[in-house]
């Protein structure tokens, strides 16, 4: 006799498929559970409100780093807009624990925001688009401004996984009004700033004396501002870059004709690679500029801005991207592999350069454009001292006369995994 086949198979054969897509759903489940704890901006609350005043990140995601006040620092920037037909005004931003909007973490108001007799420090926080400062605290009918946010706390335990803005100011209070704007204190704009940990790099020179020049973070000096409107967006890749100038022992950037690039100190110096990488672009055909003066605005373009150049990919997502080389220095090609430490170009007056110098900065791709500035840490180095702010703003373009002042430390103090702020002397063995 034949024998019978299970009447039930077709059925079992249904509830092994459905038990292997449970599964696969379940570990999805999982999986979503498991990115949704992860992800800093899950379960964040943002009070329903009419909001006159939008707002939209020019950062990507970020995180704080350590610097060499021995503080943990946070910058971002970014973009406010009246989105009605009645004028409105921003008169004070408090940045808050987004899971805690009661703990302000930095506010800034008054001359923070606007301060026309200032030039750096902190001050002109509100900006014309992309970057000039704005001429008052007041926002048009369906214009914008961009906003710079940067501020520092003591320990890394106090920065929290994300943080919204509480914007002050003056608006319409409902979609209907057309006059008459009142009193607004809107929340919303969450914000991840726990977004990785910096990146540790080597210097990219060595020797005594190095200046960060343009270094983060206040605002009014070369790089904080740096927004510009580029393929379709508000962009700054160059937030956390310094422009690495060096001085003799006595504080002098040059000894000599100071119209000669090769009476500064640092012409021609080498130049190393941060870590170990590939070459994915170069530019090492411009001449040199004559120092004192920028080249002329005309023949400045998006190709050779940055003068004989070098990015690198170092791994990780993070491209290293060093600027303004002598021409006919470089010793890397699209392409090669580089080890941390290996000579790359020699240090020149290139682009869009009015003194010899090394424009270095982190990024997170390969255009400077596209990409987004990445906060960085270097490995080791010493630390001695200031320049004062004052007297580099006030110098004159050659950068004439002394710049070691009371600032500036009797020795060197050992540092390591902080990034140089603005115009820190430091000494790279």
């Amino acid at each position: 006799m034949a024998k019978q086949q299970p009447r039930n198979r077709a059925h079992i054969s249904l509830w092994k498929s459905l038990a292997v897509i449970g599964l696969v759903l379940g570990v999805a489940a999982c999986t979503s559970n498991a990115a949704t704890k992860n992800d800093p901006l899950a379960g964040l609350k943002v009070p329903d409100a009419f909001t006159p005043l939008t707002v939209a990140p020019i950062s990507q995601p970020t995180f704080p780093f350590p610097g060499t006040d021995g503080k943990y620092h946070l910058a971002f920037d970014m973009q406010i807009t009246n989105a009605t037909s009645v004028p409105a005004s921003l008169n004070a931003v408090d940045v808050v624990d987004a899971q805690n909007p009661t703990k302000v973490l930095a506010s800034f108001a008054g001359r923070q925001l606007i301060e026309p007799d200032c030039n750096y420090g902190d001050c002109n926080r509100l900006r014309l688009l992309p970057a000039a400062a704005a001429i008052d605290i007041d926002i048009p009918p369906q214009a914008s401004r961009s906003l710079l946010i940067n501020f520092a706390l003591d320990n890394l335990g106090q920065f929290p996984k994300a943080v919204m803005l509480r914007l002050h100011g003056t608006g319409v209070t409902n979609p209907a009004a057309s006059k008459d704007p009142s009193g607004i204190d809107i929340l919303g704009a969450p914000f991840n700033i726990s977004a990785g940990t910096p990146p540790v790099i080597s210097p990219p020179v060595r020797g005594n004396n190095w200046v960060a020049q343009n270094g983060c973070c206040d605002p009014g000096w070369a790089h904080r501002d740096a927004i510009m409107p580029v393929n379709m967006k508000l962009n700054n890749s160059q937030r956390f870059a310094i422009d690495w100038t060096r001085t003799n022992d006595q504080g002098n950037f040059y000894t000599g004709d100071q119209t000669k690039n090769e009476s500064y100190v640092d012409y021609g110096t080498p130049v190393y690679a941060v870590a170990d990488g590939t070459v994915t672009s170069t530019l090492d055909n411009l001449e040199a500029n004559a120092p004192g003066k920028l080249p002329d605005p005309e023949t400045i373009t998006v190709d050779n801005i940055d003068g004989n150049h070098i990015i690198m990919d170092i791994g990780g997502g993070v491209y290293a991207m060093y600027a303004h080389f002598i021409k006919g220095s470089l010793s890397v090609k699209p392409g090669d592999k580089v080890k941390k430490g290996q000579q790359i170009a020699r240090l020149g007056n290139t682009g869009n350069s009015s003194a010899p110098h090394l424009h270095f900065q982190l990024m997170n791709g390969p255009s400077i454009f596209e990409a987004d500035a990445v906060p960085y840490v270097l490995d080791n180095f010493g630390y001695q001292g200031q320049v004062s702010q004052a007297s580099i703003w006030e110098a004159d373009s050659y950068l004439s006369g002394s710049f070691f002042g009371p600032d500036r430390l009797p020795s060197s103090q050992s540092r390591s995994k902080q990034l140089p702020l603005l115009l820190a002397i430091v000494n790279f063995a």
